[in-house]
């Protein structure tokens, strides 16, 4: 399976970081990151992309222990596709990125320190 990493020079939050229990012994979280692209579209205007991030056990408990809107974020994960049919038979999908690794690159207990947090296997 193709592995893909992302550093994000800054990224916001859409919303708290919530962790849910997921049957009794895992821990899941979800974030939506908004990451502004490089280029204008055709009106000039530079658009932003929303990418959700599904962040597991540790690696969810240390999100949001140490990250807020505007820090610095690596990510390193894989892409997931996952679909479901609604109450009328459509077919929806959402396209997910699975938090493998996850950098720290600012943190709010110590600016100049790296912190990384892998999941444990």
């Amino acid at each position: 399976m193709e592995r893909i990493t992302f550093l994000w020079k800054r990224f916001n939050f859409s919303q708290k970081v919530t962790i849910r229990n997921i049957f009794r012994y895992k821990k899941r979280a979800l974030i939506t990151l908004a990451v502004p692209r490089k280029f204008k579209n055709v009106d000039g205007i530079y658009e932003t992309d929303f990418i959700r991030i599904v962040l597991w056990n540790v690696i969810a408990l240390n999100t949001k222990e140490y990250c807020k809107s505007g820090d610095l974020l690596g990510v390193k994960g894989r892409i997931q596709i996952n679909s479901y049919k609604d109450s009328e038979e459509n077919t929806h999908y959402s396209t997910d990125i699975i938090a493998e690794k996850i950098t720290f690159l600012t943190s709010k207990k110590a600016n100049d320190v790296q912190e990384t947090i892998e999941e444990e296997e």
